[in-house]
Parts: C-alpha cells; sequence; structure tokens
C-alpha cells in the first residue's frame, strides 16, 4: 500500500484550518491513502494502527441542532448517554446533507475540527487511553495523527462518556 505525505492530501478547507490554529506544521504529517479511510476500519488497515487510535467525527442532531462526537474506532456511540449529557429530548444520526452543510465535509472524511459553522463538541473519554490517535485530514483518503488531548483541544471538546457499555 503506498501514501503520500504534504499538504495536497489535507482537504484545502481543514489545511487552511490547521494554518488558523497555529498547526501548519501538521499538514506534512496528514497521509494519503489510494484506497478510502472513510470507515474505522478502513482507516486502522491502512495506518497499521489499532481500531480505537481512530478518532470517528460524528454528527448527530440534538433537538435539530447538529453536534460533533469524537469517538474512538473501536465503540459506537450511545446515542441515550448524548441526550443525557445535552439534556436534550431527541438525539439521532444527522443526514448527509447536513452533515455537509454544518462541517463542510462529506461523511467518511469529517475531521474534528476545521469546519464551516462551529457546533458544540463532545469528545469519548476513550480517546484519551492513547498517545497518539489518527483523524480524517477532510477527505475520505487522508488521515492525520495527533496527541489526543490536543485534537479535544483544538476540537473545543467536552471530555464525556458517551459510548455504549458493553455488557457484564
Amino acid at each position: 500500500m503506498t501514501t503520500t505525505e504534504g499538504t495536497s492530501a489535507a482537504h484545502p478547507r481543514f489545511a487552511a484550518a490547521l494554518v488558523a490554529l497555529g498547526l501548519d506544521g501538521l499538514t506534512a504529517r496528514v497521509r494519503s491513502f489510494p484506497e478510502a479511510t472513510r470507515t474505522a476500519a478502513e482507516a486502522a488497515a491502512a495506518v497499521g494502527c489499532e481500531l480505537s487510535q481512530i478518532c470517528k467525527s460524528l454528527i448527530f442532531a440534538a433537538d435539530g441542532v447538529p453536534v460533533l462526537v469524537l469517538m474512538d474506532g473501536a465503540s459506537r456511540v450511545d446515542v441515550d448517554r448524548v441526550r443525557a449529557e445535552l439534556g436534550a429530548e431527541k438525539v439521532t444520526r444527522a443526514k448527509a446533507d447536513v452533515v455537509r452543510e454544518t462541517t463542510g465535509y462529506a461523511i467518511g472524511g469529517v475531521p474534528p475540527f476545521g469546519h464551516r459553522t462551529r457546533t458544540r463538541v463532545l469528545a469519548d473519554r476513550s480517546l484519551l487511553a492513547h498517545d497518539v490517535v489518527w483523524a480524517a485530514a477532510g477527505t475520505p483518503y487522508a488521515v492525520f495523527p495527533m496527541a489526543p488531548q490536543d485534537l479535544v483541544a483544538h476540537a473545543g471538546a467536552t471530555v464525556v462518556d458517551v459510548r455504549e457499555q458493553q455488557p457484564s
């Protein structure tokens, strides 16, 4: 599997966001793959990391208002826990057009920050179990590495426990 590195790998809006955040050095660490990294499993296989080291950026609608949830790639979001965390009546997965309108990116390429509009961001605590996580760089073919604490800070996220719990 071949990869390319450099600024051309990141979506232009995301590359501009990195510069605006003072993270332009990170653009050279963006890795692009010929095969899609749209799903957490595809991204983990391409990067060669644990599934839980992938940071999924998922848009939900909480009472119709978009909210971003950052979740490790091995876990699923518990919408009831998100609802309780936000004090919302109803939380659902956002439709593809809402995701693109809110973030400026297509599903499978949504980065954790650098979005078209500002949204509330929740980050599941499970991400903090790693030294480095990999997240989408604005396209379904590019990812970048970052320390999870830095990713949470740059996303403006609140750390919460919103992943589905495994039955004991």
